[in-house]
């Protein structure tokens, strides 16, 4: 999965320019690795719940360059993390978790529930608290 943040960080890194004031370019450099790895990270972990996650990583490394720089940072970052998302989704189906039943909760007006359970629940977000705890 490093290999999507390294790609992200090896095509950003030479137009990093912090304002000379506040810190070193190689503290932003790395602060920029970090923010595209956590992203990564996310995208794999939690794929369902991580909406926008090129904007998310734009808004959070943008400060690190020059206004000149930031559509060309912004569509890398888009266009690296849409063929991540690929590839997550890709690895979910393969791996048979993208089979997953809908949540077994009714809504007010009793119909169905149209949202994705948890992993390895019954039930999505909204409904967890039906799930019954685990006797031990």
């Amino acid at each position: 999965m490093y290999r999507f943040s390294r790609q992200i960080f090896t095509n950003i890194k030479d137009a990093i320019d912090p304002h000379p004031d506040t810190i070193p370019v190689h503290e932003a450099r790395r602060r920029v690795l970090r923010s595209c790895e956590e992203t990564i990270e996310r995208m794999a972990r939690d794929p369902r719940y991580f909406p926008k996650p090129a904007r998310s990583l734009f808004q959070e490394i943008r400060c690190y360059f020059p206004i000149t720089e930031q559509t060309r940072v912004y569509y890398t970052i888009e266009r690296t993390l849409a063929i991540a998302h690929q590839f997550i989704q890709d690895e979910i189906e393969r791996s048979g978790e993208g089979t997953l039943t809908p949540c077994r909760a009714t809504t007010r007006k009793g119909k169905p529930c149209q949202r994705t359970p948890l992993p390895g629940k019954e039930y999505c977000p909204s409904h967890q608290h039906l799930e019954e705890p685990a006797l031990v």
